[in-house]
């Protein structure tokens, strides 16, 4: 068998009885066509091992193979999807790897080779903390060359959002310091089974050699995460907890104590977590 000779994706989860569980943030994408669509998103897969999180019944990983993967190394944490994907795994060639059990627990490097990308229908329950994770690991340049992630649209908007706009925040800072990213496809409801209340929306992440300003890694996340906690207050209330005298810091990094989190751009907030870093040693 090919992969060209198996069976509609409607088809597989009648027969393996898939319905989708929204405790595992699961809404599946049936048509090959945008999964294939997904997949050249991600640029020429014929020399890179993949890495994708939630397969389901193996639309994507269908994609993924069908335009020339080297490798699929595919985490599928519900059982009940392994009998749909053991047959794309016999039609693969060889180049279908999957691992049983939860992505935020599994460190699938063991499984692949470099160069390696990252493409993925997300579960939309743990979507965010395993971008977070592949944005700030402790060393820099990645295991990884490219993110590309399908998100709920407004998760999507924050990690491309710029400065001065509602959609800047923690991600968007986290996201842009070390990647270029931009929203290549949005996908409608109607395209999923069952149908999510929300568009949906693919972002690809090119990892950057090296970030765009220096900052220590781990000052800036809480830095963020601090600023944007509390993104309506003035950056002397929502930072105070960082340093006793804040406003200092903020002052000889000249940005201005009663502005908000959000009309400060990547490069300044860089700028304070050099500052506090510092000023706490």
């Amino acid at each position: 068998m090919t992969l060209s000779d198996l069976p509609a994706l409607r088809d597989v989860i009648a027969t393996h009885d898939l319905a989708a569980k929204k405790s595992l943030g699961q809404n599946f994408l049936l048509d090959l066509n945008l999964t294939s669509k997904i997949a050249r998103m991600a640029g020429d897969l014929s020399d890179h091992d993949i890495l994708e999180i939630g397969p389901g019944p193996g639309g994507l990983t269908r994609g993924l193979l069908m335009e020339g993967a080297r490798k699929v190394v595919a985490i599928e944490r519900d059982e009940r999807c392994l009998p749909a994907l053991a047959e794309v795994t016999k039609a693969s060639d060889g180049r279908l790897n999957v691992i049983t059990g939860d992505a935020l627990k599994i460190d699938p490097l063991d499984h692949l080779t470099s160069p390696i990308k990252v493409v993925a229908n997300l579960p939309y329950n743990v979507g965010t903390e395993l971008l977070v994770r592949w944005l700030t690991p402790q060393t820099w340049p990645p295991f990884w060359d490219s993110l590309t992630l399908m998100f709920q649209k407004e998760v999507a908007e924050r990690i491309v959002a710029k400065p001065d706009s509602k959609a800047y925040g923690r991600l968007s800072v986290l996201a842009q310091w070390r990647c270029d990213a931009k929203i290549v496809m949005e996908i409608p409801p109607r395209a999923f089974t069952p149908p999510p209340k929300v568009t949906s929306s693919v972002v690809h992440l090119t990892r950057l050699e090296k970030p765009r300003f220096e900052a220590d890694w781990s000052v800036l996340e809480h830095l963020v995460a601090k600023a944007f906690g509390q993104r309506r207050k003035m950056l002397r209330a929502s930072l105070k907890q960082l340093h006793p005298d804040i406003e200092s810091i903020l002052n000889a990094c000249d940005i201005l104590p009663t502005r908000r989190a959000e009309t400060v751009s990547i490069e300044e907030f860089c700028r304070l977590a050099n500052a506090l870093k510092s000023a706490r040693a």
